[in-house]
């Protein structure tokens, strides 16, 4: 850095201390641009939350979502353009419904239906699959896009002006120890950083049709969705309806028994017409109540992390059942180690790491804020 900049960065620092210790003024900006930082101060908390709320819309499931995010993270170290699919709830089941139907065959009528509805639910996980690709290209792109560059760029327009802003203030105070030549391009650059700064704000909040079409785009791709959900769904219940009157329609058969075949006991070995039966062996005082060849039971003890760390305990038996779940029992303690939403923690226990619900844990050591 250059001796002049390292003069600037000095007054800057020397007037904001100034300020925030003595109470000094700075310059005041007007009322109009204050305004218009404050609207699009509130653009960018709006956009921010709501591509985050949407992201969760899309992907419920916050131990995939995270997975998903991992994944992407390494194909983007690995250079990797295609993204990995999201795994859609509806094509789960429908492969769980499609494999079980198949194991019950084609003579089980709730084997055939299984088999309508597993092929259904896979084409109600593709059509989700348009949906996200929609969302994803009209809506959060867009909207990612205006943060990582429209938003970002007023931040540094305003960064530079507060710069110069303080700059021009410490020159100011001092008028007359510094040149006037200084103080007056001092000026300049504050008068024109404030400037490009109101130019960036006022044409982000005067196109904000292009964020209401988008928004639009969303709301497009959303019911184009359900009305290929509810053409599947309906075509899904006409077949069922079918199934449950073709059914009816059909004579009941009733079970018949097979005839028992006489049992063939032999001949009888004793006397008296009894089975052979066998003595049974003596028992001692001192065998019957203890064996010296089977372990004792103890109970079993569950490991106890030391309470210095985030720690919890688990309140309910808990089963996973998506990847990257984190399954105990009543009575574990969990280590803690992230906090994923306001409905989940991950932990390990064991020496496995996974996500679990709050609902179903007691926290014991909180993680740090």
């Amino acid at each position: 850095m250059s001796v002049a900049g390292l003069k600037k960065q000095f007054y800057k620092a020397s007037q904001l201390v100034s300020e925030k210790v003595g109470g000094a003024e700075g310059t005041k900006l007007d009322d109009d641009f204050k305004e218009m930082e404050k609207k699009v101060d509130v653009t960018s908390k709006a956009v921010t939350e709501v591509l985050a709320r949407t992201i969760e819309y899309l992907q419920p499931n916050p131990a995939s979502r995270a997975k998903l995010t991992m994944l992407n993270t390494v194909s983007k170290i690995r250079g990797q353009v295609k993204n990995p699919g999201y795994p859609q709830s509806e094509g789960l089941l429908g492969e769980c419904m499609i494999r079980h139907g198949k194991e019950l065959g084609g003579e089980s009528n709730f084997g055939d239906a299984l088999l309508d509805a597993g092929e259904s639910m896979k084409r109600l996980a593709e059509v989700k699959d348009s949906l996200d690709i929609e969302v994803k290209q009209n809506f959060i792109d867009p909207l990612q896009n205006l943060c990582d560059k429209d938003l970002k760029e007023i931040q540094h327009h305003l960064k530079k002006l507060e710069g110069r802003r303080l700059d021009f203030d410490y020159k100011k105070k001092r008028q007359g120890k510094i040149p006037d030549e200084e103080l007056r391009q001092a000026m300049e650059k504050f008068e024109e950083s404030k400037e490009v700064a109101e130019t960036s704000m006022h044409n982000l909040l005067e196109t904000d049709i292009e964020q209401v079409s988008q928004l639009s785009a969303l709301v497009d791709a959303q019911l184009d969705y359900h009305r290929q959900a509810v053409q599947i769904l309906d075509e899904l219940a006409d077949k069922l309806k079918r199934r449950m009157r073709e059914a009816s329609s059909r004579p009941k058969r009733e079970y018949k028994p097979r005839p028992r075949e006489p049992l063939d006991l032999g001949e009888p070995e004793q006397s008296n017409g009894g089975f052979p039966c066998t003595v049974a062996p003596k028992i001692s005082a001192d065998s019957s109540f203890r064996s010296s060849n089977k372990p004792v039971r103890t109970p079993s003890s569950r490991s106890m992390p030391p309470l210095d760390q985030p720690s919890c305990k688990a309140l309910y038996d808990f089963e996973p059942e998506n990847d990257g779940e984190l399954g105990f029992h009543e009575g574990d303690i969990i280590t803690l180690t992230n906090q994923i939403d306001e409905n989940w923690y991950e932990g390990m226990l064991h020496g496995q790491s996974g996500f679990f619900p709050l609902s179903y844990v007691q926290v014991l050591v909180p993680l740090p804020q």
